[in-house]
């Protein structure tokens, strides 16, 4: 029996297939339009989904959509007319789609992939608690979910077992945690849904000074973690901004104007949200924790892709154990909502151990075999050497001790925002300059943000106060004290991104300036080439950890096939490229000619 769940329409529309409630292909639209966080109706993303399997819509037994419309529209109206006159640009550019298309979703999805069968509409909240709980290890836990907005539902808590979720409490549109997050995101300077992590990669070089007015002014924050938000300081209900003027008096002038420089001011706001937000998410997970007695915590919605308040909430209790959805925000919502269809509409048992999830990594995107890569790489006629993987590993293992960087295309594509070493860009860890090198030069983006240590699982608290498994990059954790370099007396005197070059450990390049770490544990099963890399880089060179950041470069989505990957390696200082059992050397690649003629020539403009 398959089943196919869809989302789309806000942002990162996405597509899963899951076959006899196993979890078989999933992927989000941007990969295959190379729009980043495109929120059009997924029919690529369908298509590989459908394609992998060799199926026809009609063999599908179910589709599943990850919200309900009308109860969307229902907010949407009510809302408006709640603040009206004020909204009204808005109402007027939002109704037209609505009217067209969104209010027949059920006719739209057949039509748009020829499909005549059954189509179900789970709650919003009630996919991203499914994509949670149904695929974590537990055979029971505590479900959080919490982002901007689903129908009405912005944050929602419960408890799965067996095959049952059962959501408890919520809070409601206009009081959010992710709207609050995304609208000091946006007072910030940085772009809704996508820069979320920016101010959470820039909260440790400010001081949390702003945390009493924002308690004090536009949240009234109780013990249980349910809050209230006082909306005369935002806009986003009635108008097409975040914030309004009596916010901007508030914190002392307009929002940061985007791409300018970044000052000590956008620091501390960074932090006070930070930390206003990790109160948010202790309380209610403590509230949670009372209301179930659960030992096990799952987390979905874009609110848990915050690997900092992750990491905080795990290492501060009351939970013994956290598994959270790697395609925690939208994208996830397609495989929430698949996954409601196979145990709830469909009422099939469910089996876990308590050990292993049934997530595979999340390595469930499109894979291309050696012989499609030689195709590629003959019809361009592009100079590569050819080795085994003993070979290949060994390789580049030497290359990465050299401070070379490596893109690295290997195997099934990642479902979610980070790369896990599938489509990841690797350099030494161990290198004081790469941090710098790959930000500036690689990715092409603010030279403050931090990048992620990819280490073996069986090594991860050699390096790091961890003492579980991170394999989706959705924890963060200090560096070990005994690796720690302490700072200087001249070093503590500095302020805000003069911090930023202080070598802070014997891993610097992945060691935030608060000696945190965003950290990935690499399975032998689940990616047993990716863990092979590493294990040569060990044996060689004595580390179990090197830098891993996402194949790609800012504003794009990360690649997806061949020609994405030599493109993305050509356009920047990448030394070599991996594509497959294949080697590719920049020093010996003929130049590209300019933008347009590299996507026409590769097919991709």
């Amino acid at each position: 029996m398959y089943i196919l769940g869809i989302s789309a329409f806000y942002h990162d529309s996405a597509a899963c297939l899951i076959k006899d409630g196993d979890i078989i292909a999933a992927a989000q639209e941007e990969r295959f339009t190379r729009k980043k966080h495109d929120h059009n109706f997924p029919a690529k993303a369908i298509n590989y989904c459908l394609s992998s399997q060799n199926l026809k819509p009609d063999d599908l037994a179910l589709v599943a959509f990850y919200d309900k419309p009308f109860l969307k529209f229902e907010r949407l109206l009510e809302t408006y007319l709640a603040f009206a006159p004020l909204g009204f640009s808005s109402f007027i550019k939002s109704m037209p789609l609505w009217i067209k298309e969104k209010l027949w979703m059920k006719e739209y999805i057949k039509s748009q992939i020829g499909y005549s069968g059954k189509v179900i509409f789970p709650e919003h909240h009630e996919s991203h608690a499914a994509s949670a709980f149904f695929p974590s290890p537990f055979t029971e836990a505590a479900i959080l979910t919490m982002d901007g907005v689903g129908e009405w539902t912005t944050t929602s808590c419960g408890k799965g077992s067996g095959n049952n979720i059962e959501l408890f409490s919520e809070i409601k549109f206009p009081h959010s945690l992710g709207l609050l997050y995304s609208a000091f995101t946006y007072y910030a300077g940085f772009k809704v849904n996508s820069g979320e992590y920016k101010v959470m990669g820039l909260a440790p070089y400010g001081e949390p000074k702003y945390v009493p007015l924002i308690f004090e002014h536009l949240i009234d924050l109780k013990e249980d973690g349910s809050f209230r938000m006082n909306m005369d300081y935002f806009n986003y209900c009635a108008g097409l901004t975040m914030t309004n003027s009596k916010f901007h008096n508030l914190f002392g002038g307009p929002p940061r104007i985007p791409e300018s420089k970044l000052t000590q001011k956008e620091m501390d706001i960074a932090r006070s949200i930070q930390d206003v937000t990790e109160e948010i998410v202790f309380r209610l997970g403590k509230h949670i924790h009372k209301e179930t007695g659960s030992k096990n915590l799952c987390l979905a919605g874009g609110v848990a892709l915050n690997c900092v308040a992750n990491g905080k909430l795990l290492k501060q209790g009351p939970f013994e154990n956290i598994w959270i959805q790697p395609a925690a925000g939208d994208a996830g919502g397609a495989l929430g909502a698949a996954l409601v269809g196979w145990y709830n509409y469909f009422g099939n048992p469910r089996s876990a151990d308590n050990v292993n999830d049934s997530q595979k990594g999340s390595y469930l995107g499109p894979e291309f075999n050696d012989d499609e890569i030689l195709s590629f790489l003959n019809s361009k006629s592009l100079p590569y050497k050819k080795f085994n993987n003993g070979e290949l590993t060994s390789k580049v293992a030497d290359l990465i001790a050299s401070e070379k960087i490596i893109g690295w295309f290997s195997g099934r594509m990642e479902f979610g925002p980070r790369a896990l070493g599938s489509r990841s860009i690797i350099g030494d860890a161990r290198s004081s300059k790469m941090q710098a090198l790959m930000n500036i030069k690689i990715k092409f983006r603010e030279g403050f943000r931090p990048f992620a240590p990819s280490v073996l699982e069986e090594n991860v608290s050699d390096y790091f106060d961890l003492n579980c498994e991170s394999p989706y990059m959705l924890l963060v954790a200090d560096v070990k004290k005994d690796r720690q370099k302490k700072m200087t007396s001249d070093d503590e005197k500095l302020f805000g991104i003069d911090k930023l070059n202080i070598l802070r450990s014997d891993i610097p390049a992945v060691t935030h300036i608060d000696y945190s770490a965003r950290i990935q544990t690499v399975n032998k099963k689940t990616n047993p080439l990716y863990h092979k890399l590493i294990s040569d880089f060990k044996d060689k060179f004595g580390y179990a950890v090197i830098v891993n950041t996402s194949f790609n470069v800012r504003g794009e989505p990360i690649v997806c096939t061949p020609a994405d990957a030599y493109l993305c390696f050509m356009r920047t200082n990448i030394d070599y490229l991996v594509l497959g059992s294949y080697l590719l050397s920049k020093d010996e690649q003929h130049p590209l000619n300019n933008d347009s003629d590299w996507k026409k020539e590769f097919g991709l403009d």
